[in-house]
């Protein structure tokens, strides 16, 4: 374990999804001044970092991850003066922010895209094209389809490995990577604290374009990720950009193991942490439209394995505005959904590394019920759906129904429920998407008043986290790790070790744990104080506890 010791490690950072989180001015969608107004709440949590969700300018296809400007906000969002306000509001309050950094594409609506359609100035080679009408290999985008998409003027087909008005960059390219550092240096100097990097161990793909497996759900992903020359491009850019900063960077890297991911994130390696995909993979058969039960046995071993063979620093979540809500993935959204919302907490915040919070988790919020593909905005979700009527494999959207209840992106991104008013009190407007119908018992306002609250438990976390080093620095070791509801773990140092116990079931269970016949005190519980005492536990429903162990 890397005991060095680093700010960013010691951090709670929340995710804000700008579109969702609060809207000033009626039109339906969240802005930076909803942000600003909302930060004195943000600010009660106690936690360190935002990260803000792209809010540059773009076409919107994806939310703002299609960017057509980077040097610029999109108006929905507010002015650069907008955003320079939020900044300063944020270190007013001893808070840092970080930016989403999106660079393994553009927006098919940017500059550099329209130039190199036009071959102009050398700009042709700043994205990846194949002459011909046919594609170059069997590759799938992300959102469904080909990842391949034909342009007329050029006569040739570009690269998409995600929505097609999101072109691939080609990294090969010197010009696009010093233009890329020149840009990130530009927001360095505005004063933001860090990056969090898209996909970005997908910039560097490999000579030849080979062909994927075609029975992998996103076909190539074997070639599109941790190509031949992405760690020596992220090398690159960390030297050229962030590494003269006390900045905080997270990549998000998809098809990673901890060996793999200990080459980005190691001593030597070019970032601090990275988001990686295997614990949100457990609960899939590897094909997004098959529903499937999940194992806590799996789950464990997962988040287990990345808390002891990673070479490097951990990022801690469990949902963000990719991943369904946890309480509804994770934890029982129905009866006891306060006990497991709390217990998955508590989760979060006794792992070694830096958790991240998103939005509206801190209240327990839920999957929504959708029951219609006209309701969603998530390009992934209709992608996936339209993909599969085309190809005969569905007939329509009640066939898979279940399955963009359980896993769209759209779930995270109703809107934040602030109030029992109206529209959650997000917007005076017609909401961009449809509000969750139990904002009126779920929301900030409701939580505030009740003592017992998801809210006030994960106040009480922070601040856990924050007294306790060993929540930050401490060695992990599993116990019961064959157990099919019990996930129990002592976190410890050379001079401090603590227990955390864990019934991720609706029955009570009982286990016999050596450590708890030497627990000094119960530093925290989302039932209260029990009435078992020595090695023998009795753990209610959802229950989640964390004890001081005496030394050893």
């Amino acid at each position: 374990m890397d005991e060095q010791r680093a700010w960013w490690k010691e951090a709670v950072v929340y995710q804000i999804y700008p579109k969702s989180f609060a809207d000033s001015d009626g039109d339906g969608l969240g802005d930076l001044q909803g942000v600003i107004d909302r930060l004195d709440y943000v600010a009660s949590l106690g936690v360190d970092v935002i990260w803000l969700n792209p809010v540059y300018e773009s076409p919107q296809h994806d939310n703002g991850y299609d960017i057509s400007d980077y040097r610029a906000i999109h108006e929905a969002y507010g002015t650069m003066e907008d955003w320079e306000r939020l900044l300063s509001e944020v270190h007013a309050r001893d808070m840092k922010l970080i930016m989403d950094l999106v660079v393994n594409h553009t927006s098919t609506d940017h500059e550099w895209f329209q130039r190199s359609r036009r071959d102009e100035d050398g700009y042709r080679e700043y994205y990846l094209w194949h002459e011909g009408e046919e594609p170059p290999n069997n590759w799938t985008s992300g959102f469904g389809g080909s990842a391949w998409s034909y342009d007329d003027e050029v006569g040739a087909q570009y690269l998409h490995l995600f929505d097609e008005t999101q072109a691939d960059l080609n990294w090969d390219s010197e010009a696009v990577r010093e233009d890329v550092y020149e840009m990130m240096n530009w927001w360095l100097e505005q004063g933001i604290d860090g990056f969090r990097m898209d996909v970005i161990n997908m910039v560097s793909k490999p000579e030849g374009l080979p062909d994927g497996d075609p029975e992998k759900d996103w076909v190539g992903i074997e070639h599109f990720t941790n190509g031949p020359d992405a760690v020596k491009y992220l090398s690159e850019m960390a030297a050229a950009t962030y590494d003269d900063y006390e900045a905080m960077t997270v990549g998000e890297c998809v098809n990673v193991d901890p060996d793999t991911a200990s080459d980005y994130v190691s001593a030597e390696g070019p970032m601090d942490m990275l988001f990686h995909f295997e614990h949100m993979s457990v609960d899939s058969d590897g094909q997004w439209l098959s529903p499937s039960e999940w194992d806590l046995t799996d789950l464990k071993a997962v988040m287990s394995k990345w808390q002891t063979d990673l070479d490097g620093w951990n990022s801690l979540y469990l949902t963000n505005h990719d991943q369904p809500r946890i309480v509804s993935r994770f934890g029982d959204d129905g009866e006891y959904r306060r006990e497991s919302a709390k217990l998955l907490g508590t989760l979060l915040f006794t792992l070694s590394g830096t958790p991240y919070v998103y939005q509206g988790q801190e209240l327990g919020m839920t999957n929504y019920p959708w029951s219609s593909l006209d309701e969603l905005d998530d390009l992934q979700s209709i992608g996936k759906v339209e993909a599969a009527v085309e190809a005969g494999e569905i007939d329509g959207f009640e066939e898979v129904k279940q399955a963009v209840r359980d896993k769209s992106r759209d779930n995270a991104r109703t809107p934040m429920q602030w109030d029992d008013s109206e529209h959650a009190g997000f917007t005076d407007g017609e909401p961009w998407l449809p509000v969750n119908p139990n904002y009126e018992r779920i929301n900030v306002a409701a939580a505030e008043a009740d003592p017992d609250s998801v809210l006030h438990y994960y106040r009480d976390l922070v601040a856990l986290r924050g007294d306790h080093e060993v929540l930050v620095y401490g060695a992990y070791n599993l116990l019961l790790p064959d157990h099919e509801s019990v996930w129990a773990y002592r976190m410890e140092t050379e001079d401090d070790a603590v227990l955390v116990a864990l019934n991720v079931d609706d029955t009570e269970t009982s286990v016999t744990l050596d450590d708890a016949a030497r627990t000094e005190e119960l530093l925290c519980s989302n039932y209260g104080p029990p009435s078992d005492t020595g090695a023998a536990l009795t753990l209610r429903p959802y229950e989640a506890r964390v004890y001081q162990l005496e030394e050893a």
